[in-house]
């Protein structure tokens, strides 16, 4: 699991940079402000929950046996959470279907679930 999740952060990463990018250069003049804006929110989430599943994954390498249930768990959840939430907010500022909206809080909820399973990981540190 941790080879896994590392290699989707390193991804992930890769892919911010190229999207915000993308959006700082190509999306300056083709869509509104409030546009630019969430689609900045996109980057800006995708990056720090790309720097939190690198994180799981390095945690993975040396947990302990008890913790490493609740460290897949947030694993899957932040990789969840940067799909729904990033990939939502990337697919609306893009002129994306409105049904789209109701999918980004699902991606919050995940980040969240995600921060709570790399909390529960501590108990036993």
């Amino acid at each position: 699991m941790p080879k896994l999740f590392l290699s989707l952060a390193a991804l992930s990463g890769f892919l911010a940079v190229a999207l915000g990018a993308f959006g700082a250069h190509a999306l300056k003049s083709k869509i509104d402000a409030n546009m630019l804006s969430v689609y900045q929110t996109a980057v800006q989430y995708q990056f720090i929950h790309t720097l939190a599943l690198m994180g799981v994954a390095l945690l993975l390498m040396k947990a302990a046996p008890v913790q490493t249930s609740s460290l897949v768990m947030a694993g899957f959840a932040f990789v969840a959470g940067i799909l729904l939430f990033s990939g939502s907010l990337y697919g609306l500022a893009l002129g994306g279907p409105r049904w789209l909206g109701p999918v980004t809080p699902l991606g919050g909820i995940m980040f969240m679930l995600g921060w709570l399973s790399l909390f529960w990981s501590t108990r036993h540190i």
